[in-house]
């Protein structure tokens, strides 16, 4: 491991703290050439601002597993010092065990695969609505989402397009660094979306309906706060990632030639998706106690960033790993995280990847790129496409 040295943190840049700039158009298109310059550094180094960095599958494991790595506190790993009530995203045991089983029913296997017949009809009617010329974020990859995790929250259709807006800042506000004006941005998203769901709530309580919102809003053991926050980190998290998913998914399909792979085999198609291009990047876990780290030791306190892009590119794990290859097995990727804090909403987000990648190549199986390097959104943690357009050469 590298010595940290003492620099001044006024004159340290993005690229000292991380590691990489995260905002280099370069990094933006491709960020697995920079990650396998970082992995050349060890399994385990100190950036030139302090950070320590895990890049293998084995360390990223570790930190995502071990109860002795968790949440910690403070802006250092995404928490908000201006929300009165951290989401259980955020949070250590025993918070987070009880905020998470309160929710995690919604998300059952059997629970999910209920919404199976709903989620292929909203996909099917989307790929139906697109233009011969068409932009699949804002066509499919947003859209699909945000209708069914709104469904389930019990949100008004009409709705929908008026929280996109504090949905990026939102997602935005995940990423390390952020300017005071991005954490103002953020800060008031936050306050404004929390404000729509105490209204929505106040709603729900006088006229139940069969929605997830009507039912936390029965539940006692949740405060007010804390049902504001996890209603907001549902809405987000439940879309957020999986538009990336989609859209990603339907890039590196075009550009390997494999878009037909997604009607044939839709759950491998997924997966390999999941582990070539991650929608989520990177994390940040903090020691609750001094403890090693592959060796190393790391003081109580101290936050240590996975890069779970780069541990999804292991060759000690996947053989070939810049190659995309939906034939691969086992699955072994890190894309939803593991321990504790594996994704609640991990099999939802599986079954629209699926259905909206399977409906897509038997509707359109010309599809093709109508921008060979479409842009990507100025996002750290979350990897994801501002637009993506193609032509789907129907007839």
């Amino acid at each position: 491991m590298e010595p940290s040295g003492t620099p001044d943190p006024a004159a340290l840049s993005p690229a000292d703290v991380l590691g990489f700039d995260p905002f280099d158009r370069g990094f933006l298109h491709d960020p697995y050439s920079r990650y396998r310059e970082l992995s050349a550094r060890g399994a385990l180094f100190r950036t030139r601002g302090g950070l320590l960095v895990a890049t293998t599958h084995e360390l990223c494991t570790t930190l995502l597993r071990d109860p002795r790595f968790g949440r910690g506190s403070g802006r250092q790993n995404g928490a908000d010092p201006g929300q009165p009530v951290a989401s259980f995203l955020w949070l250590d045991p025993p918070d987070h065990t009880r905020l998470r089983a309160l929710v995690s029913r919604a998300f059952t296997p059997r629970m999910i695969e209920r919404l199976r017949p709903r989620v292929e009809e909203i996909a099917a009617s989307l790929i139906r609505a697109l233009p011969d010329e068409a932009d699949l974020v804002s066509g499919l990859a947003y859209p699909l989402p945000v209708m069914v995790i709104s469904e389930m929250l019990g949100v008004p259709p009409e709705d929908h397009e008026r929280f996109r807006g504090w949905s990026e800042k939102l997602a935005r506000g995940l990423d390390p660094m952020l300017t005071e004006g991005l954490l103002s941005e953020t800060g008031r998203a936050r306050r404004e979306f929390g404000d729509y769901f105490r209204e929505l709530a106040a709603i729900r309580r006088a006229r139940p309906g069969d929605d997830l919102l009507s039912a936390l809003t029965g539940v006692r053991e949740l405060t007010e706060a804390e049902l504001l926050a996890t209603c907001v980190l549902l809405l987000v998290a439940g879309h957020e990632t999986t538009v990336n998913l989609i859209a990603n998914g339907v890039l590196a399909l075009l550009r390997h030639g494999l878009l037909a792979q997604a009607a044939r085999r839709p759950r491998e198609v997924v997966e390999e998706v999941l582990r070539y291009d991650p929608p989520v990047q990177l994390t940040v876990r903090v020691a609750l106690e001094d403890v090693s780290l592959g060796g190393t030791p790391v003081p109580k306190g101290t936050p240590v960033m996975a890069v779970i892009g780069a541990a999804n590119r292991d060759p000690a794990v996947f053989p070939d790993p810049g190659r995309f290859d939906v034939t691969r097995s086992p699955e072994r990727h890190l894309a939803f995280g593991l321990g504790i804090h594996f994704c609640l909403g991990a099999t939802l987000a599986r079954m629209e990847g699926e259905i909206a990648l399977s409906a897509l190549a038997s509707a359109a199986p010309r599809l093709e790129l109508a921008e060979p390097a479409p842009p990507y959104k100025e996002n750290v943690v979350l990897r994801g496409l501002a637009s993506l357009p193609v032509r789907l050469r129907r007839s």
